[in-house]
């Protein structure tokens, strides 16, 4: 797998994991910044580093089998692993512009 092909394939796993919405937030983990790092390698290697907005959120195994089960379904993952981190801890800030608009809308 070349380069731009692990690029492309980081770029489809981002686009579908854009699907899973986060509970108490109500937009999805990529907006919301809880996706940390796609690490793409040979042979359709998918290894996706996340976080939940707090340690010991209620939706953190939902959260993480949902990720794991999207990523296997994206065309050209061959494998795929999900690592839950709390370094750094999220913030607000890690939003994306529009998920920050809708949370100064009512949750922050």
């Amino acid at each position: 797998m070349s380069a731009p092909d692990t690029l492309d394939l980081e770029a489809k796993i981002r686009d579908a994991l854009r699907i899973i919405i986060d509970p108490e937030m109500g937009k999805n983990v990529v907006d919301l910044g809880l996706i940390y790092d796609i690490d793409v390698q040979e042979g359709g290697i998918a290894r996706v580093t996340m976080t939940t907005t707090i340690k010991g959120c209620p939706a953190t195994a939902f959260l993480k089998e949902a990720v794991q089960n999207c990523v296997w379904y994206v065309p050209g993952v061959e494998y795929a692993e999900v690592r839950l981190t709390y370094e750094p801890p999220w913030t607000p800030e890690m939003m994306a512009e529009g998920a920050i608009e809708f949370a100064q809308g009512g949750i922050f």
